[in-house]
């Protein structure tokens, strides 16, 4: 068995053994120096793995945080594949002040889920991105199956999403593929820290409005308004007199939380249902993003009046779909140089 092993190991590529199955952008000068952050993809259809390497170049680079981003590696072929439950690298959760979170239904192995249970249960700041609100899938039985987004225990009820993040999956509340989102200022939270330097229409995607009545101590700051195409300056979506409105209501976007974990320490919690790659294209809300980190962080206070939210090289995302996503990639793809 052990001689086959060797023979299996040795006709594989060597490019899959050549470098760590993750990506670690050091940061340097800045405001972030010294604050480490973990940012999570593994989405099927927002292709999370392309976002989340350049939001972390943009905090590292720009901003001075370390920044370690993990992938779902095809254990196989070394490549980054978002269709696999399998998360390399969840341990750099121990040492990390912010864990970012862009996952979708993901039935991760005991040893993979325990750092980010771990992180989560011990009251540090998380950010959750689009599908974050039903990260996790994980079968009945598993030991962390509290954390599913369908969790019927009353004690923490619809898991992860609802309990930590404020809401789980509800429904698309816009068109899908049809109908793009403008972000609107919540009345009331136009001083907010993470809308500092942001006005209304700033922050913009082509990805619809969520359905999103989020729990707990949560305060909306942005709403999403849904637009009639998939331009940012589309005009707002009109509804026909027998049908909803679904601009009134507008459903949140964007939201504030705390979380106390199992240790009693309680963690400042933002979430947005925004966050695909290609709604990172719109500086508004790349920015949103860069200034939740400081808010989550506690940091607010060294938020300027404009962040710098400029791109880190070449973002040419890929439109958001099932089976889209790029194909062969290798996490070496993503090193900054």
């Amino acid at each position: 068995m052990k001689t086959l092993l060797s023979i299996t190991l040795l006709l594989l590529p060597l490019s899959v053994f050549s470098a760590d199955p993750w990506v670690v952008y050091e940061g340097g000068d800045g405001p972030g120096k010294g604050k480490h952050i973990v940012l999570i993809s593994g989405d099927e259809e927002y292709r999370s793995e392309e976002a989340l390497p350049q939001l972390g170049k943009i905090l590292a680079k720009r901003h001075g945080f370390k920044c370690t981003v993990l992938f779902p590696i095809d254990p196989e072929t070394g490549t980054i594949n978002p269709d696999i439950s399998n998360i390399p690298g969840t341990e750099a959760l121990a040492a990390a002040d912010l864990m970012i979170v862009a996952l979708r239904f993901r039935d991760l192995p005991d040893e993979q889920m325990k750092p980010i249970v771990d992180y989560i249960e011990a009251g540090k700041p998380i950010i959750g991105m689009r599908t974050a609100t039903h990260a996790f899938n994980i079968k009945g039985g598993k030991k962390y199956a509290k954390y599913t987004w369908t969790n019927g225990d009353k004690n923490y009820e619809k898991g992860f999403g609802r309990q930590v993040l404020g809401e789980t999956w509800v429904s698309h509340w816009g068109n899908h593929g049809s109908q793009s989102t403008r972000g609107l200022i919540a009345k009331g939270q136009e001083q907010h820290p993470i809308l500092r330097g942001i006005k209304d229409g700033d922050i913009w995607g082509p990805t619809d409005v969520y359905e999103a009545h989020p729990g707990g101590d949560s305060v909306p700051l942005v709403l999403g308004q849904n637009l009639a195409g998939m331009k940012f300056d589309d005009p707002p979506a009109k509804y026909e007199a027998d049908k909803q409105n679904r601009n009134d209501p507008m459903m949140p976007v964007a939201w504030t939380k705390t979380y106390k974990g199992v240790e009693g320490k309680t963690a400042r919690i933002f979430c947005t249902t925004m966050g695909a790659a290609t709604d990172l294209e719109a500086e508004g809300t790349r920015r949103m993003l860069v200034n939740s980190v400081y808010w989550s962080l506690r940091m607010e206070e060294k938020i300027p009046e404009k962040s710098n939210v400029e791109l880190v090289g070449e973002f040419k995302p890929t439109p958001f779909g099932f089976g889209k996503y790029v194909k062969g990639v290798k996490v070496e793809s993503h090193i900054l140089k």
